[in-house]
């Protein structure tokens, strides 16, 4: 399938596009364990995720250190970077979950919390108008 512009010439990038592109089949790898969610707020914008920026989230990958994450925490969900090491003395040891924008504080997980890392961000799709 070619694109034709409605006016002018033919572009030369017409020949190297794709029909069409399916989403779920180029962002989704394990479709019975992935989701979508929106982002409300601004904690990690900073690291490029924005309020109401669509993410995809896969519950069968496994937590790990530096992984962004869609957290359960005492009853609210959450997005933060993973780390098992104390961002204020690099001490590894715990579970904490770090916003990247100033305003927010890095939180440890307490062996108390109802807590539970419901997710792991694959890919984020951004409205850019």
């Amino acid at each position: 399938m070619k694109i034709t512009p409605l006016s002018g010439f033919p572009s030369p990038a017409q020949d190297f596009m794709e029909p069409c592109i399916d989403l779920n089949r180029e962002l989704v790898r394990h479709p019975a364990a992935t989701f979508y969610g929106r982002a409300v707020g601004d904690a990690m914008a900073d690291a490029g995720v924005e309020d109401g920026d669509i993410l995809v989230i896969d519950r069968s990958l496994e937590p790990a250190d530096g992984k962004l994450a869609v957290c359960f925490v005492d009853g609210e969900f959450t997005l933060r970077y993973i780390s098992t090491s104390d961002p204020s003395t690099g001490e590894r040891g715990g579970l904490w979950l770090l916003p990247v924008n100033g305003k927010y504080k890095p939180v440890k997980v307490g062996q108390m919390s109802d807590f539970t890392v419901w997710g792991i961000v694959t890919y984020i799709i951004k409205k850019v108008h």
